[in-house]
């Protein structure tokens, strides 16, 4: 096993989840172990590592991500009257993919 959960598991569809918003080239689900009362992880389906990792040809996508975690935001926003758009890098970053979390609500734990 690698250190990359959302390909190994989510995006070869070993781990089921809750699909928010999918488009060709991004998939948002509600995370698999929340943190957060609402906790909505945004990713690539292609393998980049954090954000980064991310080269110039990647800005379409960059900006389809973008424009998904708005659209993500959005919606939590409306319906919980605040939220957070968070970013792991490096040591902070429990699996090396890009990912976005869009949570709200205070921490669970």
């Amino acid at each position: 096993m690698t250190s990359d959960f959302y390909c190994d598991e989510v995006l070869s569809g070993k781990t089921q989840v809750d699909k928010v918003l999918e488009t060709d080239n991004v998939l948002a689900f509600y995370h698999t172990r929340p943190y957060y009362p609402v906790h909505i992880v945004a990713i690539p389906k292609k393998h980049i590592s954090s954000l980064i990792a991310l080269e110039d040809s990647d800005n379409e996508l960059l900006l389809e991500l973008l424009g998904v975690i708005k659209q993500v935001a959005t919606m939590v926003t409306e319906e919980n009257g605040a939220s957070r758009v968070i970013t792991n890098i490096g040591e902070y970053q429990d699996s090396k993919h890009l990912h976005w979390h869009i949570v709200s609500g205070k921490p669970l734990k």
